[in-house]
């Protein structure tokens, strides 16, 4: 390993040392740590998104630091440790990719990547195709992923018109909906429709409405500004006024 990792590793243990460590750091565990980890992962995203690189580089080593944390609370544990961790990966992508470091030549096809990525998951006991979807997953990601793998068994529309046709229906029970308890099923009957649409377009519902949050927040901030520095309370207008501000702050910032 290089000078640096094995600095953060030492750092880790000290950190985590019963008797001389942090008292913060000594009282966590995997449940506590968690939620840090997929914190770190979403702004390692927006750091992306706004391409800044400085950032990114401070907020990759953030969630490396969330891999070193999982890593010395197992080896704690006699489970596994940060060696182990890097070489499983590094066994994982060497049999991903047998055109590149086996005898396999040429290119990889998708057919070939999903069938090896299958043979991981009946390796690892999974029986069936829906296994290995994690639930920690964004609602909408877990959604695309669910309905991938069920396709890929045959469990599909055969062309855009059975969801179109199967989202005017959900709405429809939405909207007959009774109770609170089942408005919130039948939104996410409609949502998860929604995603099989977008998802037979070729696109990531999880990156369309994070780009379309982006554009909403940016016009909204745009149409405030513009109020503002007309010396008008945006709260305090009228729709027809609001929307005005609306189609400037569209021509505005796009």
């Amino acid at each position: 390993m290089s000078h640096q990792t094995d600095r953060l590793l030492a750092i880790m243990a000290r950190l985590r040392d019963p008797q001389t460590g942090c008292e913060w750091d000594t009282a966590q565990n995997f449940a506590t740590i968690a939620p840090y980890t997929i914190e770190e992962a979403y702004e390692v995203a927006d750091a992306i998104e706004r391409a800044d690189m400085k950032d990114l580089r401070g907020e990759l080593g953030d969630l490396l630091f969330q891999v070193v944390f999982h890593a010395r609370m197992a080896e704690e544990a006699g489970d596994f440790s940060y060696e182990d961790v890097a070489r499983e990966i590094s066994d994982k992508m060497m049999a991903r990719h047998p055109h590149i470091f086996g005898d396999e030549g040429g290119v990889m096809e998708d057919e070939r990547w999903e069938d090896i990525k299958a043979a991981e998951r009946s390796a690892s006991g999974a029986t069936s195709a829906m296994d290995g979807v994690a639930q920690a997953l964004p609602a909408l990601l877990r959604s695309h992923k669910l309905q991938k793998r069920a396709a890929r068994v045959g469990f599909e529309w055969q062309d855009l018109e059975g969801p179109i046709e199967k989202l005017q229906e959900e709405l429809a029970e939405l909207a007959a909906a009774p109770t609170d308890e089942e408005r919130v099923m039948e939104a996410g009957d409609v949502l998860f429709v929604v995603v099989n649409i977008i998802r037979r377009y070729g696109v990531d519902p999880e990156q369309a409405l994070r780009a379309s949050n982006a554009k909403f927040e940016r016009r909204f901030r745009e149409m405030e500004r513009l109020s503002e520095a007309e010396n008008e309370d945006f709260a305090k207008l009228d729709l027809i006024s609001q929307e005005t501000y609306w189609q400037r702050a569209k021509r505005e910032v796009g």
